[in-house]
């Protein structure tokens, strides 16, 4: 598994956290589920994991949630949840006192699913790797939970939009896209960007852009101001996460591209910024996701 520098980690907290982070764009293997302990329907789930999160209110399991991460905050209902901490800090005293007959959780938390093999308790591991697994990992989570019916018609529905969505696009000029989850605030250093592999690749290539780092092999690329001239990206699109921006401070953070005026994206104006999770969660709203970078890079497909 793809490690990310702690470096990065630590930056990272000051918006979603680690365990957002780690659950979009460092995962390498496909849904796989590790271990299932008993068959009975649960009926009182801890989802641990932002995605997962998402996709059991999506299915229709939401009453059945009576514990979620530290970072899950969609839909609105999971806010209302007891917190049992994240990724890297699950707090299983809290979790063993909500008596659940069910834990989904992420294959790397090792340590947890031993406690929990320990106290007797069922769980759910995963892993993920890009969009084509969300259907596969909502469609197992679903047959899980003993809704295999509704997860299939959710995980189906998916799956049609987003053909819909790269049939809108086919055809169209593909612009190199440089991809952005991180930079430093306010300048061009610490440039965390898309490679050619992953949940965010796969969502640029569906909204109808070649990813300029395509031939890169690897889900995060730390970019330097060499490398974008180098590159020469005909368009950039940023991805914010966390607290919103202002319009004066997104206006700001546009502006910061005109030290390289030579770039094409910078010289022909195509420097967009998306704010938003769903940009950063693989879950159920990835259609969402994918629909808004579409609209950016191809905007006459949607009149």
């Amino acid at each position: 598994m793809a490690v990310v520098p702690p470096r990065i980690l630590i930056r990272r907290t000051r918006w979603l956290g680690a365990a957002l982070l780690l659950c979009t764009v460092a995962l390498t293997i496909g849904p796989k589920i590790t271990r299932l302990l008993a068959a009975e329907t649960p009926r009182r789930v801890i989802s641990i994991i932002p995605a997962t999160t998402e996709m059991l209110f999506a299915m229709g399991a939401g009453e059945r949630v009576v514990g979620v991460g530290s970072y899950d905050h969609y839909p609105p209902e999971a806010e209302r949840l007891p917190r049992v901490g994240a990724l890297l800090d699950p707090n299983v005293e809290r979790l063993l006192t909500l008596k659940p007959d069910l834990v989904v959780l992420y294959d790397t938390q090792t340590e947890l699913k031993q406690q929990l093999e320990g106290a007797g308790i069922p769980f759910f591991s995963y892993t993920h790797r890009g969009v084509p697994d969300i259907s596969e990992t909502i469609r197992s989570l679903g047959a899980r939970v003993g809704l295999e019916r509704s997860a299939n018609a959710l995980a189906d529905g998916i799956d049609r939009q987003l053909e819909e969505i790269r049939r809108r696009v086919a055809g169209r000029p593909r612009p190199k896209t440089l991809l952005i989850f991180d930079r430093d605030r306010g300048s061009l250093r610490n440039i965390d960007a898309s490679g050619g592999y992953g949940f965010l690749h796969d969502m640029l290539g569906i909204a109808g852009a070649d990813d300029v780092l395509g031939d890169v092999r690897r889900q995060s690329v730390m970019m330097t101001t060499e490398m974008v001239l180098v590159r020469a990206p005909e368009a950039i699109v940023e991805l914010r996460y966390g607290e919103p921006l202002t319009s004066e401070q997104v206006k700001a953070e546009k502006a910061v591209w005109s030290a390289l005026p030579s770039v094409p994206a910078v010289k022909h104006g195509r420097i967009y910024l998306l704010q938003g999770d769903e940009f950063v969660v693989p879950g159920p709203r990835v259609v969402a996701a994918t629909e808004r970078l579409a609209r950016l890079i191809h905007p006459e497909a949607f009149r």
